[in-house]
């Protein structure tokens, strides 16, 4: 029971041509323990592990977590400091929990980590737009977010759109276990506005944390059929990370934005969605097809819908390892594009960077920019920022 709720559905995934891996669909994964400290860890301490939560499994064993001292987002980082868990006035949001999180481990040998350094002016332009640019899961981290848009050149100094024409897509994921989901949503629909009165543009995708929230908001503590007994979206959102300061903050205009957005686009040759699973099929057999569906399974406002929707839409791991490259062909067959470019499934567990076969202690991660893999199909975006990784923005096209 947590919060009033039995929990947790346990779901086997897997990848294509691969045996199932087991993952948990409500605890998405765990942060190592480098990253679960606040600044001031002795006020804000990490909330113990709910009372009959399942034991996680093929999980490596974690270490002592680093201290972690507060910094302006500007400054430059010490190596052994997140700058996720720096907080204006040196002091964390009232009611923010850092949260755990766990993985498999993958430890693949056909990823390619892309160092990128381009030149917008260089990028090709499509119907008179500008150049394009992704954003990873931010989950948030609103500080680190604004670093990386002014990095880009995409917005300036204050934090207002400083990019014209550019296009700018994020991946979804916004909200929970970062300490501002609520300034993340009202950061991206204040550029989309700016950036449209520039003549370029500012748009999202779901991820399965909108998904969440909102079913969190709409359906609280009411029971769902999980497929593998009763859980709740409140229980689920919790145990996902989901912040009090987020919910208390969330109003009609944030639930109307994120229920209006797709769950799939493609841009230029690029098929978007947040995660890397191959369940968008089964909503639709083109682009249009999947968003009118998703939309309107949300306007119907039936629990059990969005539940599944919720738990599909949290599957993950479709494009590694032997049948990868077909499942992306798949999924770009049915929706067009030449790559998919996907959030969700952190790059450092992707790479088997964040623990160790032999049970050695966990490093840092280190992100330089995105994976591209699956025979060169797939693109991987989340940068694992709530893991000390890195939040990705990036301009398109990648060349591996």
């Amino acid at each position: 029971m947590y919060g009033g709720a039995t929990v947790v559905e346990g779901s086997m995934t897997q990848g294509a041509g691969q045996g199932p891996v087991r993952t948990e669909t409500l605890r998405d994964f765990r942060v190592p323990p480098y990253a679960q400290n606040p600044a001031h860890p002795a006020q804000v301490p990490a909330p113990p592990p709910p009372v009959g939560m399942p034991s996680p499994v093929d999980i490596h064993p974690a270490v002592d977590a680093h201290p972690v001292v507060a910094t302006h987002p500007a400054e430059a980082y010490p190596a052994d400091i997140h700058p996720g868990n720096a907080f204006a006035d040196d002091e964390p949001p009232e009611g923010y929990t850092p949260t755990a999180r766990d993985l498999p481990v993958i430890n693949r040998g056909d990823t390619v980590q892309v160092r990128i350094e381009t030149d917008p002016a260089s990028a090709p332009v499509a119907d008179g737009l500008g150049p394009l640019f992704v954003v990873g899961d931010v989950h948030g981290y609103l500080d680190e977010l604004l670093a990386a848009l002014r990095e880009q050149g995409l917005i300036d100094i204050d934090g207002n759109w400083a990019a014209g024409n550019a296009r700018l897509w994020f991946l979804g994921d916004f909200t929970d276990r970062g300490p501002d989901g609520i300034g993340v949503i009202d950061l991206v629909m204040r550029l989309s506005a700016e950036a449209a009165a520039a003549g370029g543009y500012c748009k999202a995708l779901m991820g399965n944390h909108e998904l969440l929230l909102i079913g969190a908001k709409r359906f609280g503590d009411t029971p769902v059929n999980s497929g593998a007994g009763t859980a709740t979206f409140q229980a689920a959102w919790l145990l996902n990370g989901g912040q009090k300061a987020d919910m208390d903050r969330l109003q009609d205009v944030h639930l109307q934005w994120m229920s209006r957005l797709d769950a799939i686009e493609q841009e230029d040759d690029h098929l978007l969605m947040h995660s890397d699973t191959t369940a968008y099929l089964e909503y639709g057999d083109s682009i249009e097809a999947v968003n009118d569906t998703v939309h309107a399974l949300l306007t119907r406002n039936d629990a059990d819908e969005c539940w599944d929707l919720f738990r599909k839409f949290t599957k993950r791991f479709a494009f590694r390892d032997e049948g990868g490259s077909q499942a992306a062909r798949e999924l770009l067959s049915a929706y067009g594009g030449q790559r998919v470019v996907h959030g969700h499934s952190p790059i450092p567990y992707l790479l088997g960077e964040v623990g160790t076969e032999d049970g050695e202690e966990d490093s840092r991660p280190v992100v330089e920019g995105p994976h591209v893999y699956a025979d060169g199909l797939a693109i991987a975006m989340d940068g694992g920022v709530t893991m000390a990784g890195k939040l990705l923005v990036v301009q398109l096209p990648l060349h591996d």
